[in-house]
């Protein structure tokens, strides 16, 4: 009698912290399902990985060395591929092993994934809009663009599947790549979790997420302290990139004010669970990029995931889900008045509904079809 077949050894590769990054944790988990997952990238080994080879968090993801500024300011961006000291640590840490798929996440591991790949074929998993990701920045507009829209073009097509988060975003990888993604969205493991009651002396408005400038948090801060003691507000943050800088900055703002709350960051598995005590996540980003105009993010899958009501902004992705599901309100614009006006029209059997109504949606917005999805496309380029 023959034994069981083989699974496939799968590489993830992806310059983030792999605990802290909830897209990886659920591609990792459904891809474990399937295939023997060794992972690289910052920090320590994730769940569902029977292999971890950690990048170091001093080996940044970005050509951020004299010598590859100077790649990037001279547009020599086939130099510049593999420049980043992360990309270096990549290929050293890969050197000499084999496996039967690599999935890249993100744009800026393309270059070292396909060198780690050789033969074996590659599916990349572009979280978001890759050429434009930051063009708010005047540094990155000019410098890392560039390089970005390279490996885009370079890599794409030569890839055995892509995958990235909405729609939109497949439309543009489409038109500019000649390369059309199948959509995989954030959405949250299904929760076992019930609506909780609408508290009768104020409403509780919810945030999580990352303590990123460009986000407009200071929006929802403003929005509650102008909304006064018939609603509260509470934060689950983490800190960005720049040490908390803005983060603190944040805090600071909001003093003074007995109704917003700061709490620590939650793990991704423990988040739904968390969010379950409020009754409203909240989340309004002005189109200030490419990307913040087509967002379709963690956070509102996780509100749908603690059965809460939703209150957005007219971006569209998110309207289209809010609206199809009548999970809550979306507000006409993103100035605060609109804003404070969209929350004080909110009645508690109105919350109730919505809230409701996430508990019906839960199962359909959950990362069960994208599961499913990861499954088929590695059995599929592995077979």
């Amino acid at each position: 009698m023959g034994g069981m077949p083989k699974r496939p050894r799968v590489l993830i590769l992806s310059f983030s912290e792999l605990v802290r990054d909830a897209r990886l944790l659920r591609q990792i988990s459904a891809v474990s399902q399937v295939a023997e997952v060794t992972t690289m990238g910052y920090g320590p080994r994730p769940s569902g990985a029977t292999e971890h080879l950690e990048i170091p968090t001093s080996a940044m993801s970005l050509p951020q060395t004299p010598s590859g500024v100077l790649k990037l300011a001279t547009r020599r961006l086939r130099s510049a591929e593999l420049a980043a000291p992360a990309s270096r640590a990549a290929l050293r840490l890969g050197q000499g092993r084999r496996w039967d798929a690599v999935v890249a996440n993100d744009a800026r591991s393309l270059p070292a994934a396909f060198r780690l790949a050789g033969d074996a074929p590659v599916w990349a998993d572009m979280h978001e809009w890759a050429p434009e990701e930051r063009t708010q920045l005047t540094s990155w507009r000019l410098l890392v663009a560039p390089l970005m829209d390279h490996c885009c073009r370079v890599y794409l097509p030569r890839c055995a599947a892509t995958t990235t988060v909405a729609g939109s975003i497949a439309d543009l990888y489409a038109d500019r790549y000649g390369v059309r993604p199948r959509v995989m969205r954030n959405a949250a493991a299904w929760a076992d979790l019930r609506p909780t009651p609408v508290d009768d002396d104020r409403i509780r408005l919810v945030h999580s997420g990352g303590a990123v400038p460009g986000r407009s948090i200071e929006l929802m801060l403003d929005a509650a302290v102008r909304l006064g003691d018939d609603f509260s507000l509470d934060l689950y943050l983490v800190p960005a990139a720049d040490g908390g800088r803005y983060l603190r900055s944040l805090e600071e703002r909001a003093h003074g004010a007995p109704h917003i709350r700061f709490h620590p960051p939650v793990a991704p598995d423990a988040l739904a669970t968390t969010l379950n005590a409020y009754d409203v996540g909240v989340f309004w980003i002005p189109p200030y990029n490419p990307n913040a105009a087509r967002t379709l993010p963690n956070k509102l899958f996780d509100f749908v995931q603690a059965r809460l009501a939703v209150a957005i902004g007219p971006t569209p992705e998110m309207a289209r889900v809010v609206r199809d599901h009548r999970l809550g309100i979306v507000s006409d614009d993103f100035e605060l008045d609109t804003i404070v006006d969209s929350l004080r029209g909110l009645g508690r059997e109105e919350i109730a509904r919505y809230k409701q109504a996430s508990h019906q949606a839960s199962r359909e917005l959950s990362f069960e079809r994208e599961a499913a999805l990861a499954r088929e496309i590695i059995t599929t380029i592995t077979a």
